[in-house]
């Protein structure tokens, strides 16, 4: 709006300089009487020149009334009207519009307390409807958008909010385009920018999650016994129709558990008998087999220490 304003006191100045340069060329000066009058009249005639004169600019477009009824919409652009006769009560803008909005305590479904905010794009496809179906497109479409914020809340269980906002933007985005289509204005698209809950309710949810989280560990963890103890039950199979597996399973868990910890290792007497660990072969074997080990790693610690 400056700028047009300033345009049109640039053509009055231009047009009232011309006129009394003309003024001057004439050497009308000579009779004050007809300088003024002219002067006057030249007066006049930039200044309804300058208000005649329009700019639009690329997004715009000028609602034009004459004698009070819709006569055009001009723009973009340079364009005239009718001083007196013709009036420009709306200048439309049909870029894209972002307009916030939000629903405060509003009850869901289930009567849950929330705040929700939420961005609506739309565009004015129609500027003769939007300035003369509505006083005041702006406040009439930020209220159209509050309201159907609040029917879909009050439609929709917290659950089915919190999860699914990209559907209860679709919604949004039908209803308030059903509503404001008579307008001559398309709604884009409607975005949830956030949902607020009661900060007691969201700790209780927040132990709700946990509390599901440690049961379905409890379940996997239940559920992992269980087939470890199936593996047990078919590993007894085996060693059930084959003793020497047994024993040398047996002989195998011992001879590791005195290899690594070098300690004393407490067996029930039923175990010692059916590894045979009580006879002299048994114990001999193992106390071979230890001191070889023992051997082993003394010798490798050696040629560490020389290298």
């Amino acid at each position: 709006m400056k700028t047009k304003s300033l345009f049109s006191l640039l053509i009055f100045v231009v047009i009232l300089g011309i006129a009394m340069a003309v003024l001057y060329a004439a050497n009308s000066f000579s009779n004050i009487l007809i300088t003024e009058i002219t002067g006057a009249a030249a007066f006049v005639i930039a200044l309804i020149i300058s208000f005649a004169i329009k700019i639009a600019a690329p997004w715009d477009k000028a609602v034009v009334l004459r004698l009070g009824q819709f006569h055009s919409l001009k723009g973009p652009g340079l364009f005239f009207i009718i001083p007196i006769l013709d009036t420009i009560p709306y200048w439309i803008d049909t870029r894209v519009i972002t307009t916030s909005f939000k629903a405060e305590k509003t009850l869901t479904k289930d009567t849950v307390p929330v705040d929700v905010d939420a961005v609506l794009f739309w565009k004015i496809l129609d500027p003769k409807r939007a300035a003369l179906e509505v006083a005041d497109y702006l406040s009439a479409i930020s209220w159209a958008s509050q309201t159907a914020l609040r029917d879909v809340i009050g439609k929709t269980m917290l659950s089915d909010m919190l999860e699914g906002r990209d559907k209860i933007s679709d919604v949004l985005q039908k209803i308030i385009d059903e509503r404001t289509e008579p307008w001559g204005i398309h709604v884009n698209s409607v975005e949830v920018k956030d949902v607020l809950i009661p900060p007691a309710l969201e700790n209780a949810m927040s132990m709700q999650a946990q509390a599901e989280r440690e049961r379905q560990a409890r379940v996997i963890l239940g559920d992992s016994e269980r087939q470890v103890a199936e593996k047990f039950g078919e590993a007894a199979l085996t060693y059930a129709n084959n003793p020497v597996a047994l024993h040398l399973r047996a002989m195998n868990m011992l001879y590791e558990g005195l290899k690594e910890n070098s300690t004393i290792v407490i067996v029930p007497s039923s175990a010692v008998d059916t590894m045979q660990l009580g006879s002299m072969a048994g114990l001999t074997a193992l106390t071979m087999g230890i001191g070889q080990d023992k051997a082993k790693k003394e010798n490798g610690t050696v040629l560490k220490s020389e290298l």
